[in-house]
C-alpha cells in the first residue's frame, strides 16, 4: 500500500489562522483545477500564532504537488 504525504504550509502571527483558511481555498481550486486526486485538505492549529494549511496525497502524486505549490515542509501522514 502507498504511503500518504502531507504537505504544509506554516503561517505565524495574528492573522495565522485566516490566513491558513484562505490557504486551503487554493489547494482545493488547484486540485480541482488539475484533476489529481487528494484525501485531505484542512488547517491544523499549532499555537494560537501559528496555524499550517495542508494537503494529504499519494506519495506518487507527492512531487507533482511539491514541485507545482513549494510547501514549507513535508512529512508522512497517519
Amino acid at each position: 500500500m502507498s504511503r500518504k504525504i502531507k504537505l504544509l504550509w506554516d503561517f505565524r502571527g495574528v492573522d495565522a489562522k485566516e490566513t491558513a483558511k484562505h490557504h486551503v481555498i487554493h489547494l482545493k481550486e488547484f486540485a480541482a483545477l488539475e484533476k489529481v486526486p487528494f484525501f485531505e485538505i484542512d488547517i491544523v492549529k499549532k499555537n494560537e500564532m501559528l496555524f499550517s494549511a495542508f494537503i494529504i496525497v499519494a506519495e506518487k502524486d507527492m512531487k507533482f504537488y511539491r514541485d507545482a505549490l513549494k510547501p514549507h515542509r513535508g512529512e508522512v501522514a497517519d
